[in-house]
């Protein structure tokens, strides 16, 4: 198995792991999404920790701001990182309203929003990077 194509299979195993999430608070188990939520937010920064490091690798010093001179490539790996913060900020929102305050209606409306990010990601690695093996 290539380096990418272990990251889409742990794109999916991220997949079902959101699903759980929904599933629980749509069933209206607080608990359960808490849980569910902690796991897929630890995963996932585990996984777009290891992508940084191996694929969309920052030159040090470098931050997420565009920069005069940058070619099509280190535009579309900015953007990438910057995706990545994105939806760990979200998903760490959902984390902490279920785990502070058991606001299973907060995160319920938050959902949405990380379901978007997290699909638009995912399918924009996919397709314009690991697909053409970077």
């Amino acid at each position: 198995m290539t380096l990418f194509q272990e990251f889409v299979r742990e794109h999916r195993e991220l997949d079902e792991l959101f699903g759980r999430f929904l599933a629980a608070v749509h069933a209206e188990d607080a608990e359960g999404a808490a849980a569910a939520i902690a796991e897929f937010d630890d995963r996932l920064r585990s996984h777009t920790a290891r992508e940084d490091e191996t694929v969309f690798v920052v030159v040090a010093g470098e931050k997420l701001l565009e920069r005069e001179a940058e070619d099509e490539s280190a535009r579309r790996f900015r953007q990438l990182r910057l995706e990545h913060v994105q939806v760990r900020e979200v998903t760490g929102m959902i984390r902490r309203l279920l785990s502070e305050k058991a606001d299973l209606e907060g995160a319920r409306r938050l959902a949405p929003n990380l379901a978007r990010r997290w699909d638009a990601h995912t399918t924009r690695e996919e397709r314009e990077v690991f697909a053409s093996g970077g």
